[in-house]
């Protein structure tokens, strides 16, 4: 077992089964040692439902979307083992940006993406440390409250 499989077993989190195939986007597109993430959502593995939705300042507390961001972080790290297969491949994660469906006085986007930064930071120590941009927008697809994409360096 991998320390960060042992690290996310020690957590109690379960990573869901990922197909990257024949979704029609690409998922992850590697780039020599870089991989770059397609934004995903808080969404069920089953149907692709959302497990969240709403604006954050209306529908949501900052709890609530801290919950969101870090389901993404679960759905993103999910799809890093199924493309990489072994996620100690992670030699860093590089730069994040999480964008927040906000209410037009919600000001704690970064509040709400420390979700998704602590986990990643909970599984792989100082190798999660990154560079972070949270941004509020007014929607997202499927009324989901967090989008979050990535740039994550591989040791071959």
């Amino acid at each position: 077992m991998s320390l960060a499989d042992e690290r996310i077993r020690e957590l109690g989190l379960k990573l869901p089964k990922i197909d990257l195939h024949g979704k029609g986007i690409v998922a992850i597109r590697q780039h020599g040692n870089l991989l770059y993430t397609s934004g995903h959502g808080p969404e069920r593995e089953d149907d692709g439902s959302p497990i969240w939705t709403g604006k954050l300042g209306k529908d949501l507390t900052v709890e609530e979307g801290y919950q969101a961001a870090r389901e993404c972080g679960i759905i993103l790290l999910a799809q890093l083992k199924s493309y990489l297969g072994n996620l100690d491949r992670v030699d860093a994660l590089v730069k994040v940006l999480g964008l927040v469906a906000s209410s037009e006085d919600f000001y704690q986007q970064p509040q709400v993406m420390n979700g998704f930064s602590d986990l990643m930071v909970d599984v792989f120590g100082e190798r999660g440390k990154h560079a972070r941009s949270a941004m509020g927008t007014y929607v997202l697809p499927k009324n989901i409250p967090v989008e979050i994409e990535m740039i994550v360096r591989i040791r071959d």
